[in-house]
């Protein structure tokens, strides 16, 4: 074989490997973009497996539509043949708890729902595990707190002290009131009553049709308290003490899920793509700018109710006393 036959032969064995690596490099990014995109589901999810979906809801609950848009994935997969809901939430607000409540019950129309309550499911926390089929909590579960509430901060006479004068003029007297800048009026504050006492009519309505219960027989229910799961359970509040493994049990035992079947975790997917690279950028920018304000904040001490401030509209949500 002369050596300008062997020189083509090499050119085209390099041109082989070439274009394996080429596709394999195209490969590799596309299952780095399908992981980025999709990333939140386990990819037995893709695959059609037969499995229960674990959803969990944790820390402060809002009107979450890309959380709503899960639940619905969850409901019209043909593979999924029931849903473990993992609470752990002090609450959020009521409306967020509200939307949770009708989108579980929507999934259980077509497929179980348990919930499996972790340290803390209460107010808003406690409305999601009403919108399941049955409830399971530890023992020492802090649970309960069946309430609505609104708060605002009052600055007036900060202000005043200060030399600063706060104007407004209004279409009428109860438009944005209450608000911080003056002492709310007995008109702002029958009408905040009202509107809490409506959702809380509507919270304790869930609590007595889902429980198959009466809310003033049950000591403490009508002031808010909160219960561990073993009071919890002896008033009817929730079904069972125990953790996933009692849940999957229930599955199994009484609607009739297949045994043995994989737990998969789903996660709401983001509004882009992309989110899931920019945010890790945008929370470490978050991170620096939070440092600075808060060498700025640490010459002001406030009150520990202004850090809920953001949550908008009435609110359950358990708020344990600070020493």
């Amino acid at each position: 074989m002369s050596l300008e036959t062997e020189a083509v032969l090499d050119r085209r064995r390099m041109r082989r490997r070439l274009a394996f690596w080429r596709g394999a490099a195209v490969l590799f990014v596309g299952l780095l973009l399908g992981a980025l995109m999709f990333g939140s589901q386990d990819l037995s999810t893709f695959a059609g497996t037969k499995q229960i979906a674990r959803v969990a809801i944790e820390g402060t609950i809002t009107d979450d539509r890309n959380q709503i848009a899960m639940l619905k994935k969850i409901r019209d997969a043909k593979h999924v043949e029931a849903l473990i809901v993992f609470v752990n939430s002090p609450g959020g607000t009521t409306t967020g708890g509200e939307s949770l409540y009708v989108a579980l019950r929507d999934v259980a129309e077509k497929k179980p729902v348990v919930a499996q309550f972790g340290t803390v499911a209460a107010s808003a926390g406690y409305i999601v595990g009403l919108g399941t089929d049955h409830i399971v909590a530890r023992g020492n579960t802090i649970t309960g707190s069946v309430g609505v509430l609104a708060q605002w901060p009052e600055v007036s006479e900060m202000l005043g002290k200060l030399g600063v004068k706060f104007n407004e003029v209004k279409s009428g007297e109860l438009k944005a009131a209450p608000n911080p800048f003056e002492p709310a009026t007995e008109e702002a504050r029958k009408v905040m009553q009202d509107t809490i006492d409506d959702g809380f009519r509507w919270f304790l309505s869930l609590v007595e049709q889902r429980r198959g219960i009466v809310a003033q027989n049950v000591d403490g229910l009508l002031q808010g308290r909160i219960y561990s799961g073993r009071q919890a359970l002896g008033h009817k509040l929730v079904d069972e003490i125990g953790g996933e493994p009692e849940a999957v049990h229930w599955l199994e035992t009484n609607r009739g899920v297949a045994k043995n079947l994989k737990v998969v975790d789903w996660k709401p997917t983001s509004d882009s793509p992309w989110s899931s690279v920019t945010g890790d950028a945008s929370r470490a920018a978050g991170t620096v700018l939070a440092a600075a304000l808060g060498n700025l904040l640490n010459l002001v001490t406030l009150p520990p109710s202004l850090g809920r401030l953001g949550l908008d509209g009435l609110v359950s949500v358990w708020q344990p006393a600070e020493n």
